[in-house]
């Protein structure tokens, strides 16, 4: 085991930490408002109301926990890939 592959493994895990992190909470919160917004288009629906496909501050809300949310998983992504570089490097 060299310096090197340690290092990598190290910084990987650390990076893929940090990333899962990042990526839950964005995620999570995504989820709920996604699930209240066909919530919502349901009950629309159900009503016979015409609901306005308009941009909403829920939407944007979404569109940024989503953007979060992938960052989060880029991060992770890159950390197993240098844990996965350490081992190759042995």
């Amino acid at each position: 085991m060299g310096t090197l592959s340690v290092g990598l493994w190290i910084i990987g895990a650390a990076l893929l930490a940090v990333g899962y992190r990042r990526a839950r909470g964005p995620w999570a919160r995504y989820q709920a408002l996604k699930e209240q917004d066909a919530n919502i288009a349901r009950y629309d629906a159900w009503r016979g109301g015409i609901r306005d496909t308009g941009q909403t501050g829920a939407s944007v809300a979404m569109e940024i926990l989503r953007r979060q949310a992938q960052l989060g998983a880029a991060t992770a992504v890159v950390g197993a890939v240098m844990i996965v570089l350490g081992f190759a490097a042995r």
